[in-house]
């Protein structure tokens, strides 16, 4: 792996560039534009197609039967039914806690004000496909989506030559999907926003996928809501001397095998670690099933930074804002408050990524590419919209009258000042 050293100012500068390469790219702008306008006038047509050309996959129905769902749920092994179980489980006691019932309140005689919660009517989950299967993806998305109440959720995932993965279609009964299409890429977020003969429209679209999917998300916001721009995989780790070199190394593999441009990063006060957990990934490379994968995104965007002191590791990290950041140090949860920018935080050596990515219970669709600056996790409150309301009597509106007419005739707004004075002059 690389090994950057600096002062704290040079590294920064140093890893936002790389970041910057990866999150721009002019030439699948332009892709997605076409493919966006293509799926918008042609429709299923258009899908079709692309699953021909882009998934060499030809089919006639875009919509997965209902019996096909059926029957790969009742085949799954009993050792993945209970895996998913368990992940179904702690990730609905987890999401249960974020759930929310709006407030109402009276700050004064005869006013009334609050917020109502209302949950979105259909969202489109993407979930990704290519060269893995992602069910662990599917129980993320819907669950939330279900404990907020939505009533429609619809599922889109690229097609596989040879049928899609069972385990997909049972997590997705499994977490109460009600549609699902067999449809990937920057043509399915298309399908989801403007709809189509066979899918239908939504009203917020959620989930990763490459960087194709996640341009056409950029691009269709407004349409549609989406959750975040979700970039390639990422993993951050800060650690010492005091860290296990080969679990780093596995660590930052587990993130590095999902695409060639994932960012592997590791941010250390010991160089001997970091020359340690550099020669044990170039040794672990050789046994992984997936290694022209993770090989490309190591040698890519992958790196080890080594600077002077802990401070500095987490101002660098909080500058990368990683999707994942593991803290591989001393009581660990003592530096949480030193994290203002990541996804989701691994707090010690047992806490590995893969915990979070399967069965602990908080969500694995987090913000990448530096966007945890300013984005959250997905959560229950992604589905559902807040909606204000006030009444007044007409004593508490006269009392509040001469402070409305000031701001609206402060601002030049006189229609709005005489809105309120014929109710109080009359």
């Amino acid at each position: 792996m690389k090994i950057l050293t600096g002062t704290l100012t040079e590294l920064q500068q140093q890893v936002t560039t790389r970041q910057q390469t990866v999150a721009q790219n002019p030439a699948v702008q332009t892709t997605v534009q076409k493919i966006l306008a293509d799926v918008k006038l042609n429709g299923d047509k258009a899908l079709l197609a692309y699953n021909a050309t882009f998934d060499d996959v030809a089919i006639s129905d875009l919509r997965v039967p209902q019996a096909q769902i059926n029957a790969a749920m009742a085949d799954l092994s009993p050792k993945l039914l209970a895996a998913l179980t368990l992940a179904k489980k702690n990730i609905t006691s987890f999401h249960q806690l974020e759930m929310s019932q709006g407030f109402i309140d009276s700050p004064y005689p005869g006013v009334i004000r609050g917020q109502k919660l209302t949950p979105l009517a259909a969202v489109g989950l993407y979930v990704p496909g290519g060269t893995a299967a992602y069910p662990s993806t599917i129980l993320m998305t819907a669950i939330p989506a279900k404990l907020a109440g939505v009533k429609k959720i619809v599922m889109v995932t690229p097609p596989q030559a040879k049928g899609l993965n069972p385990a997909v279609l049972a997590a997705a009964k499994l977490a109460g999907v009600d549609e699902i299409y067999q449809v990937g890429g920057a043509q399915a977020i298309g399908a989801l926003t403007y709809g189509t003969e066979s899918i239908p429209k939504v009203d917020k679209i959620l989930g990763p996928g490459n960087r194709y999917v996640a341009e056409a998300k950029k691009q269709v916001f407004g349409d549609v809501a989406i959750d975040m721009i979700a970039g390639p995989s990422e993993i951050g780790i800060i650690a010492d001397d005091s860290a296990d070199p080969v679990r780093v190394a596995a660590d930052l593999l587990s993130q590095a095998e999902h695409d060639p441009n994932a960012r592997a990063m590791l941010v250390t006060t010991s160089p001997a670690l970091a020359d340690a957990v550099s020669k044990a990934v170039d040794s672990q490379l050789l046994s992984l099933p997936r290694k022209a994968i993770a090989q490309a995104a190591i040698t890519n965007q992958g790196f080890i930074a080594i600077v002077p002191d802990v401070a500095s590791a987490f101002c660098l990290m909080n500058t990368i804002a990683p999707e994942h950041l593991e803290i591989q140090l001393p009581n660990p949860i003592t530096y949480l408050n030193e994290i203002h920018n990541a996804g989701s935080v691994f707090l010690g050596e047992n806490a590995a990524e893969p915990v979070g990515d399967y069965v602990a219970g908080p969500n694995h669709v987090f913000p990448t590419a530096g966007s945890a600056r300013f984005f959250s996790p997905l959560g229950v409150y992604d589905f559902v919209k807040r909606t204000q309301f006030i009444q007044y009597s007409a004593a508490a509106l006269a009392t509040q009258a001469d402070a409305i007419v000031t701001l609206a005739q402060t601002e030049g707004l006189d229609g709005h000042a005489e809105a309120i004075l014929k109710r109080i002059t009359r």
